[in-house]
């Protein structure tokens, strides 16, 4: 949950939810239902992150890190209430998430209380998929096997590089020959494993990226994630591209080390199922993809979004100030805006672009498609532009060909390309 929040609207009334978080999906339906939690501790806060975090654990009554169960059940509580009072369908958690920050911070025992008080607010599926992040020396074999124990069935761990000194200039905290140890632990436990990557970074050759690519295929998690660093306004790291310290990333190498990851995680089983995501055959998160398709979710904590029916809001972002809003009984959300049908089209299309499976081309005039498999005509005014899109190698011309516009690996590196071209 980046610091940098929109420009929007307070609650109205006396703070309640507006009527259109009621909103069914376009077709109709009720979507799923996701939760998203977001611990705001890190031991150390990385350079290159701007991400709502803190690394000051005792901030206050119902702000500290002692605290953060308590204050958290009030507002998923709060929540509830809110939700029902306007008339939002409850619906039991498909998945939830719980990021941060570094959650595991926490003792296992508070991450396990968190997943209950999702149990009691909104109920949780049989077959729900419940993943915790964690930094590689933030959990032990017992914490891990708590986790299971406790409901978990996924953990996500900051890898980040298998190489040092990369690892230094990203300020990260763990021997690289710790991630081995912790994925053992976690398969021990009967824990699903991604770890997530970031290239890029200043100072990383190919030769860096290459060797912790090779780790990753070695260790061999179920799933991986990897994302281009990007340095963002604030961050410590961009004074330091400011001062000439540390040199900025360029988009070419970035996009070699993309096609580096694409072709060793294929080579080793994985297949990609969202352009920063590969996954072993079934290991997909579903929590992810609950993003991308446009499922509900509230997301509960300092900072967090969430997304239910038109609309979307985000809480309060000091833990402070979302413990006190907590306290006098407010649902701690800074504030919200209704998405009309403009936005929610070109929000679409740019999420459901990402996919491995695209999106029905016969959907991009404003019909509704209720099935991935659903073909029909392409819009005339887009068939030029799917054909060019096609001549480029940024669509797959077999996918066209079938009604559907999936990305190629060229593609991928272009995808906001791709996403203007079709929202015409």
């Amino acid at each position: 949950m980046s610091p940098a929040q929109p420009m929007g609207e307070p609650l109205p009334g006396a703070g309640e939810l507006p009527a259109q978080v009621a909103a069914p999906a376009p077709d109709g339906s009720s979507r799923p239902f996701s939760v998203y939690l977001h611990v705001p501790y890190c031991r150390v806060r990385c350079g290159y992150c701007d991400f709502n975090t803190y690394t000051n654990l005792t901030m206050g009554q119902g702000a500290s890190a002692e605290d953060f169960l308590g204050t958290l059940a009030g507002e998923l509580r709060d929540v509830r209430r809110a939700m029902d009072a306007a008339g939002v369908p409850v619906r039991p958690a498909q998945t939830v998430f719980v990021g941060g920050g570094t959650p595991t911070m926490l003792p296992a025992s508070d991450l396990v209380g968190m997943l209950h008080l999702v149990r009691e607010s909104f109920g949780l599926a049989p077959d729900a998929e419940v993943t915790t992040e964690a930094n590689p020396d933030s959990v032990d074999e017992a914490d891990l096997v708590a986790l299971a124990g406790g409901g978990f069935t996924r953990v996500s761990l900051g890898m980040q590089s298998a190489v040092p000194h990369v690892l230094k200039v990203l300020e990260r905290t763990h021997e690289p020959a710790r991630v081995p140890r912790v994925v053992d632990w976690a398969r021990r436990a009967g824990l699903s494993t991604s770890l997530d990557l970031i290239y890029g970074a200043p100072g990383e050759t190919l030769e860096d990226w290459q060797r912790s690519l090779d780790a990753v295929t070695r260790i061999g998690p179920d799933h991986v994630s990897a994302y281009a660093l990007v340095i963002e306004e604030g961050t410590r790291m961009w004074g330091q591209v400011r001062r000439g310290e540390l040199p900025m990333p360029e988009d070419d190498d970035e996009a070699t080390k993309y096609e580096m990851a694409d072709a060793a995680l294929g080579r080793a089983g994985y297949e990609w199922y969202e352009i920063s995501n590969w996954a072993r055959p079934g290991a997909e998160c579903r929590h992810n993809r609950a993003y991308w398709l446009d499922w509900d979710w509230w997301g509960a904590g300092p900072g967090a979004h969430s997304h239910l029916g038109d609309v979307r809001l985000w809480n309060t972002k000091h833990p402070v100030a979302w413990a006190g809003q907590i306290a006098t009984g407010h649902l701690p959300v800074a504030g919200h805006e209704v998405i009309d049908a403009g936005s929610r089209e070109l929000e679409r299309i740019m999420l459901g672009i990402r996919l491995r499976e695209g999106i029905a081309l016969a959907s991009l005039g404003g019909a509704s498609v209720t099935s991935s498999d659903d073909v029909g005509a392409t819009p005339s005014h887009l068939v030029p532009v799917v054909a060019g899109l096609v001549a480029d190698e940024l669509l797959d011309a077999g996918a066209a060909m079938r009604g559907r516009a999936v990305l190629t690996l060229r593609g991928r590196l272009m995808a906001d390309t791709v996403t203007r071209a079709l929202s015409q």
